[in-house]
Parts: structure tokens; C-alpha cells; sequence
């Protein structure tokens, strides 16, 4: 299982492109800025190489339309609504699997300490957990489920930790 690191959202590099009505359509390219899918789509063809670039994807968006363009880009924050709503698990192991992404996945939303493990195995490398849930906490419950082990394979592992053995296999 992958390391997962904890955001705290006062420390946070990566700086959105929100005014008081919501999403800027006017951007001036930054390092560490982190632009909506829409944004970023608008502005990709102008975006100067060099800056860190991250995007935030919705839940309901096709993964696939940032395929070409993940080269570019170093975060890409995949975003829970509700807690009980995992698309973006999917997402991230699509990330991680089909696109071989090696930058930062980050869960952000209604991030609960319970996801923890699933996140962790799915691909995702950074959560913003939600207001009132605990870094130490889900730490520790992180630190508890890498040392069990798991039946079914993760996105780092080929074949599930008890794997068949034996002529049949």
C-alpha cells in the first residue's frame, strides 16, 4: 500500500482560482494553482510549461478527458461529495492502472477517516479530510490495515496477497 499523507488545508500549497462568484473565467497562470476541469480545458493550449499544475475533477467527469494532458499536470484532486459516494475510487485507480499517473491524487470533500484504507489502496497519495475528522486518527487506522494485509489485490499489487498455489494455479 501506498503512503498516504494528510492535508492540512492552513498549510496547503496549491491555491484555487475562485473569486466571490465561484470559478474565474480570466486566469492568470501561477505555480501550485489549482483550476477547476472546465478551467483548465479553457485554458490548456496557453498554460506555460513549467508550472505546477493542478485540476479538480468532479466525481461524474470521464477520467480519460485529462489522459493527454497528465504529462502536465501534478495534482489532480478527485472530489467526494458524500462520503458514501465512491466514483472516485474508480477514478483514482484508473489514474494510477490505465494512465499511469505518478503525481499527487488527492481526495478532497466529504473525506471520512473509515475511507482511509480504501483510498490508500485505490491510488490516491494526499486527503483533505473533512472538518471534523482526525489526522492522527486515520493514521492510526492506516498504520492497522498495512499490517494485515489484504485478500484481493491494490493498485501497486499483480496478484492478491493470498494468491493459489499449487499445479492449478
Amino acid at each position: 500500500m501506498s503512503a498516504l499523507s494528510f492535508i492540512d488545508p492552513k498549510r496547503d500549497a496549491w491555491h484555487t482560482t475562485e473569486g466571490e462568484d465561484g470559478p474565474l473565467v480570466t486566469l492568470t497562470p501561477a505555480d501550485h494553482q489549482l483550476l477547476t476541469l472546465a478551467q483548465w480545458h479553457a485554458i490548456r493550449q496557453q498554460w506555460p510549461a513549467g508550472l505546477r499544475l493542478g485540476v479538480s475533477v468532479p466525481n461524474d467527469a470521464d477520467i480519460e478527458s485529462l489522459a493527454e494532458d497528465l504529462p502536465r499536470i501534478a495534482l489532480v484532486v478527485l472530489n467526494f461529495p458524500k462520503w458514501t459516494d465512491g466514483r472516485a475510487y474508480s477514478q483514482a485507480h484508473l489514474l494510477r492502472s490505465r494512465y499511469r499517473f505518478a503525481g499527487i491524487v488527492r481526495a478532497a470533500g466529504d473525506v471520512v477517516v473509515d475511507m482511509v484504507p480504501l483510498l490508500a489502496r485505490t491510488g490516491f497519495s494526499e486527503a483533505l479530510l473533512r472538518g471534523d475528522q482526525r489526522p492522527a486518527t486515520a493514521e492510526r487506522l492506516l498504520k492497522d490495515f498495512e499490517a494485515t494485509g489484504h485478500y484481493q489485490g491494490d493498485v501497486e499489487a499483480t496478484r492478491p496477497l493470498f494468491a493459489r498455489t499449487g499445479a492449478h494455479a
